[in-house]
């Protein structure tokens, strides 16, 4: 799934293609639950308006359209926001990715997975938003409402302090790493970047979050900046289905210390990497390395 680094990467990336410029025409699918809007709805509104700003909220993208109006993305699981231009295995389906060898990739073309299409006004790519699973989400938000999405989210993971982290923890006994993946605690972490950064902090992810320290929240809060920054400017983790909007895979995947990497060496120690189930959410850590 897509996380702030992701989606970070994805808005530097896109942003140039959509800013400033004016939505001639809007091509959707048909109604299904990535709408949160109808499709219908969306064309009407959307078409002949000015992209006046785009910005990143958690994992959210949020278009700014003049007026107060506003246009809500989310990635999902599997969503691929990219332009017309991309070229990439990640964006061919399985059956396209078995018969055609690399070197013979085209331009992707718009396919059944296709759910929102922008064509722009001037010269430029269009811009597509896929996503195979419809997990991701449009949604458009009017003039002066407001969005239960947005207004649930609580600090942007790389503004957040130690002191708040450690303030959401007391009395808590849910796991430290459920506590990070709360989006109202730290807006834009998932799974990767907690496993990380806990790692990092030497912090064991099934830990109760009322156990953990304000020394140690303070390293926790350092090293997920650190992994989340790093990440960004390695374009993201190209793990699964993410590319980047002009078609690359991130880079960060290479650097895991110890996410998806069960039963392999901790590059620390040498001790086997652990997995477990955790808030739901498959976990990896080291138990000599993380207390």
């Amino acid at each position: 799934m897509p996380e702030l680094p992701e989606v970070e990467t994805t808005l530097r990336q896109i942003a140039p293609f959509l800013v400033g410029k004016r939505i001639e025409r809007v091509t959707t699918t048909a109604p299904s639950y990535f709408f949160i809007t109808p499709p219908a709805e969306l064309r009407k509104s959307l078409e002949g308006r000015q992209i006046e700003f785009l910005e990143r909220v958690g994992k959210y993208l949020v278009l700014g359209l003049g007026e107060g109006d506003r246009l809500l993305l989310h990635l999902g699981m599997t969503g691929q926001l990219f332009s017309s231009e991309a070229a990439s295995v990640r964006l061919l389906s399985a059956t396209a990715r078995a018969a055609l060898p690399p070197e013979e990739q085209i331009h992707f073309k718009p396919d059944r997975h296709t759910h929102l299409q922008f064509e722009l006004a001037g010269e430029g790519p269009q811009v597509y938003f896929r996503d195979v699973r419809k997990f991701g989400k449009v949604q458009w938000i009017a003039a002066g409402e407001s969005n239960d999405r947005l207004d649930r989210l609580g600090t942007d993971a790389l503004e957040m302090s130690a002191e708040e982290l450690f303030s959401a923890n007391r009395g808590r006994r849910v796991a430290i790493k459920a506590m990070l993946l709360d989006q109202s605690v730290a807006a834009g972490v998932g799974n990767i970047y907690a496993d990380e950064a806990l790692f990092l902090a030497g912090v064991r992810p099934g830990r109760a979050a009322k156990r953990v320290t304000r020394v140690e929240c303070e390293t926790i809060v350092t090293q997920l900046k650190r992994v989340l920054k790093r990440s960004i400017e390695t374009g993201g983790s190209s793990i699964s289905d993410y590319v980047a909007p002009d078609g690359s895979d991130g880079g960060y995947q290479d650097e895991r210390k110890v996410y998806g990497r069960k039963g392999e060496a901790c590059l620390v120690c040498g001790n086997e990497i652990k997995r477990k189930l955790i808030a739901q959410r498959s976990t990896h850590y080291c138990a000599h390395c993380q207390r």
